[in-house]
């Protein structure tokens, strides 16, 4: 295996890939800022080397002063987590070229689907179809040529950054007046966001579900799907409740078991063409007739990931090691068998009242439940700690797993209602998502399973 890890990242996910390190007898490294500087990651591993300032693009970004921390500690691998340089194509190749193991896909898959437009041609070339939508970028300034591409592709659309993710900049658009402020927004926060202002446009599908599948390939020719999660419960784009095996009806009945067969075997096409490595996840949309459409690949560890775990008993971040590290994938995974349900929560220090806009903040207390059954808690803060503006608010990913989906439901509920958490600012108390995401779980549409992409905003306006 690795002599030792410096993960890239930091919070729950820098803590939650040191546990599988330490299980395994790897040594760990943690890189942090000065905002960073108490937070439990720092804590848990067994090094820890400070790369900048608070600001992110001076620390978590700061490629130079990640790579100077690869060498000052002598880390044979690095893993990226998620977000931040985790699909950064320049950040994998300076890591491999510095003699160290990216634990991530081969460049060319970074380089595949790390541009939204690049993903789509590849789905199409293996005849998994995208929505109707745009073949190349478009020039947010030229008001003609968006026009024409809108008025070619059909409204409602959506404009997409080409090198986006997690929902940033997404406009919805109905009108044609308002497609070239939409555009221009769009192309704004690419640029901030991921120094690409490139934006295309695509079909925006009403009442769609978000329905994605995890895959994993290692270098030997092996690939699988363990399963898919239902993502459709968001606010602004963002995953905030995520469950697998999905509920949505047109997985159930006699044409069911085909139905996800197909969608699996369209997931493990795609990655395939783009000559995969380690864990993935295929995105899809589906229609209200069940239609399923290529939305793109997260080439990369997602933050849902612990559903996966808990309905297949697999740790994916010691597959991610193994398959790092030359190994393939063991016979578990290769024939993975599927317990029960899971459905995991989002907790952040946001307010659903405000536009679910962040509330940073000093965490005076911070009480999640402990050894309820079934029920797992993947965090990377502490009370007395400070909630910062310069990171995602995620306190913690709360997750529950039955052997039924009402089982998994009651324990998550359960779970929620024993969350004591206390967070004060400068004018006094401040808001988190806790009461939110108890009203979306207690929603008879969710308990149906019977839900799509609207029902955050829908219920946050009821």
């Amino acid at each position: 295996m690795f002599k030792k890890v410096l993960v890239a990242n930091r919070g729950e996910i820098a803590c939650r890939i040191f546990r599988t390190c330490e299980r395994l007898g790897i040594p760990t490294v943690a890189v942090f800022s000065d905002a960073d500087v108490l937070s439990p990651h720092v804590a848990r591993a067994d090094e820890a080397i400070r790369i900048g300032p608070a600001k992110v693009s001076d620390s978590y970004l700061n490629i130079p002063a990640i790579l100077a921390a690869i060498g000052d500690v002598g880390a044979d691998a690095v893993h990226p987590g998620y977000g931040l340089l985790s699909e950064r194509r320049a950040f994998a190749d300076a890591v491999r070229d510095g003699g160290a193991v990216f634990i991530g896909p081969p460049s060319a898959a970074l380089e595949a689907f790390g541009d939204k437009i690049k993903a789509r041609q590849v789905a199409r070339s293996v005849g998994v179809s995208p929505p109707p939508g745009s073949d190349q970028p478009i020039d947010p300034k030229d008001s003609s040529s968006l026009k024409t591409e809108a008025e070619r592709i059909g409204l409602p659309l959506l404009i997409k950054a080409a090198a986006g993710g997690g929902g940033i900049g997404m406009q919805i658009v109905r009108d044609l007046a308002e497609l070239e402020r939409a555009a221009q927004t769009c192309a704004d926060r690419g640029l901030a966001a991921f120094g690409d202002g490139r934006i295309y446009l695509e079909r925006y599908l009403e009442g769609p579900r978000h329905i994605e599948v995890q895959v994993f390939c290692d270098g030997l020719g092996n690939a699988v799907a363990l399963g898919e999660r239902e993502c459709s419960v968001q606010r602004r784009h963002q995953k905030i409740i995520e469950e697998s095996p999905s509920p949505a009806g047109f997985f159930s009945g006699p044409s069911g078991a085909e139905r996800r067969s197909k969608l699996f075997h369209a997931a493990l096409s795609v990655v395939r063409a783009a000559g995969y490595r380690g864990a993935g996840t295929v995105e899809f949309v589906a229609d209200r007739t069940g239609e399923l459409y290529f939305l793109e690949v997260n080439a990369r560890l997602q933050v849902e990931h612990p559903v996966t775990e808990l309905v297949t008993g697999l740790d994916l971040v010691e597959l991610q090691l193994r398959v790092a590290a030359g190994e393939s994938l063991p016979t578990a995974a290769l024939t993975p068998k599927f317990d029960g349900h899971a459905i995991e929560v989002r907790l952040y220090a946001e307010d659903p009242q405000k536009g679910f806009l962040p509330q940073p903040g000093l965490l005076q207390r911070f009480d999640l439940p402990s050894d309820l059954p079934g029920v797992r808690i993947d965090s990377g803060v502490v009370a007395g700690q400070e909630i910062t503006p310069h990171y995602d608010p995620m306190l913690a990913k709360i997750a529950a797993h039955g052997q039924t989906r009402e089982e998994a439901f009651e324990r998550l509920q359960a779970a929620l209602a024993e969350c004591r958490i206390e967070l004060v600012g400068p004018k006094g108390p401040r808001a988190t998502n806790l009461a939110f995401l108890q009203k979306v779980l207690a929603s008879s549409e969710f308990r149906a399973g019977q839900y799509d992409t609207s029902l955050a905003e829908t219920l946050n306006r009821s």
